[in-house]
């Protein structure tokens, strides 16, 4: 029997759960050294006062089921459109739930919320050398964008930054 998957918002108990698969996703990425990331700051930019981002959770199941997956995104802004953006952060599902759904059910839902918000377009990253996630965002109508580069400023960078 198929198994039956929840993507839902996630709520404050989803914590340590989105934790555990940052985590993962860092150790992935192979950027582990980079994930600062505890359960505080996480509680605090999802749901403080002002929260910095809104996080979707899959879960096996219909409420308390093993978390499969995450989406973090948060609002962006395009000076061409004058209309708010979505910027999806991470999408991280756990390998052992690859090849089930799971992300396309993650990503249709942030598609979902940002027309329904009136956004005018849902960007994101990708590693260059990260073939299978290139190929599921293009066969799920993705355009890559080539003429583009990433530019980042952090850490100490950050600090001397401008100055």
């Amino acid at each position: 029997m198929p198994i039956a998957w929840n993507v839902t918002a996630a709520t404050a108990a989803d914590v340590p759960d989105i934790l555990a698969m940052i985590r993962a996703l860092a150790e992935y990425e192979r950027l582990s050294q980079l994930c600062v990331a505890d359960e505080a700051l996480l509680s605090a930019a999802l749901f403080g006062e002002r929260p910095a981002a809104e996080c979707l959770v899959a879960r096996e199941g219909r409420e308390n089921g093993a978390a499969a997956g995450f989406a973090l995104f948060f609002h962006s802004f395009s000076t061409f459109r004058a209309r708010r953006g979505i910027w999806l952060e991470d999408l991280f599902v756990y390998p052992r739930y690859r090849g089930q759904g799971i992300g396309r059910a993650l990503l249709s839902e942030v598609g979902r919320i940002a027309r329904n918000r009136g956004c005018a377009r849902l960007e994101w990253a990708v590693l260059d050398w990260n073939a299978p996630a290139i190929a599921f965002y293009e066969g799920m109508g993705a355009k890559l964008m080539p003429e583009w580069k990433l530019a980042r400023v952090a850490g100490d960078d950050l600090t001397r930054f401008g100055g």
